[in-house]
């Protein structure tokens, strides 16, 4: 979808990796900003921003990013309060400041790091791929996605009322629609633990699997990697996820992943003791239940229920990403 009137005069993402160049993709492609600036701190990120267009304005100047209307925040969750301690000073009175992490309680923390006269918006596209990178973006990223909003109790001392502030949330929301996105709102809390269970915890299971199997690697002469299977090539695939972003994950949502992390260990006992004992009834009931639960994931859109024999040359989606 495009419009007539840019949402907003002037935005700027800050970080310019899948998600950041994404975003500017998306904001461009739709027409959503007048002007837009990319800010990141590696120069060679900047130097391919500049190749690929990705902005009006390409720096690594904080100041110069921090003076538009919506600051989109889209580093890793560990860099954030970094990030933010450098915007502070620089910022507007009316600026919108959002972000894109992955997990909203550790970054919803943040918000006294930035001036009352500020509105800031916690959100979190779910939409990436394993990939990472100016390179990795594109403007599709986002299209039929969902987008988590997590609104504090109102950001700003000057917004008494707590209209102004809605008006951010509203506009915020706006923005992510005009990208594609569906949104939904929920408190910061509800959303770490869905998120530990839907992608937190597969992405350590992931890491878990292809770590256990690199290691079986040198036993097996080259066997892991010669007969690997497509369950196998979708552990590798999510293993394959930008590193930084995902420590980052697990140090600010510890809480939430160990609470799913047991659940999970209680389901593989109970299909442990139905394995050694034969339960073919058990086994059955759980994986024709499992199999229920990926109809659905399909009949509302988040998947295609076309074959996949691990070698669609297309873009692949999925939680990755920041």
């Amino acid at each position: 979808m495009s419009q007539s009137a840019p949402l907003f005069d002037k935005a700027s993402v800050v970080g310019l990796g899948l998600i950041g160049s994404s975003m500017t993709r998306a904001l461009n492609r739709h027409g959503l900003a007048g002007a837009l600036i990319g800010c990141d701190a590696c120069e060679q990120v900047r130097a391919r921003a500049v190749e690929l267009a990705l902005a009006d304005t390409v720096t690594d100047d904080i100041a110069k990013a921090a003076d538009a209307d919506v600051v989109i925040v889209a580093t890793p969750v560990g860099a954030a309060a970094a990030v933010f301690d450098a915007l502070a000073p620089h910022l507007k009175p009316g600026t919108i400041v959002t972000d894109v992490g992955s997990v909203k309680g550790a970054v919803a923390k943040l918000a006294g790091k930035l001036p009352d006269h500020v509105h800031f918006v916690p959100g979190h596209p779910i939409a990436g791929t394993e990939q990472s990178g100016p390179d990795a973006g594109f403007a599709e990223l986002f299209e039929n996605r969902w987008c988590v909003l997590t609104p504090l109790e109102g950001h700003g001392a000057a917004d008494a009322d707590g209209a102004a502030y809605a008006a951010a949330v509203d506009k915020v929301e706006a923005m992510w629609r005009g990208c594609g996105s569906e949104v939904e709102r929920m408190d910061a809390a509800h959303h770490d633990l869905a998120l530990a269970m839907t992608s937190h915890l597969p992405h350590l299971i992931a890491y878990t699997m292809v770590g256990a199997a690199d290691d079986l690697e040198t036993v097996t002469e080259a066997e892991v990697v010669k007969y690997s299977a497509g369950g196998f090539r979708d552990f590798t695939r999510i293993a394959a996820s930008d590193p930084v972003m995902w420590r980052d994950v697990f140090l600010h949502n510890s809480e939430a992943v160990l609470e799913v992390l047991g659940r999970f260990s209680e389901e593989l006992a109970a299909l442990q003791r139905a394995i050694r004992w034969k339960d073919a009834d058990q086994l059955f009931t759980t994986f024709s239940r499992t199999r229920e639960l990926r109809r659905r994931i399909v009949e509302a859109g988040q998947e295609n229920p076309a074959p996949n024999f691990g070698r669609d040359t297309g873009r692949t989606d999925g939680e990755d990403t920041e």
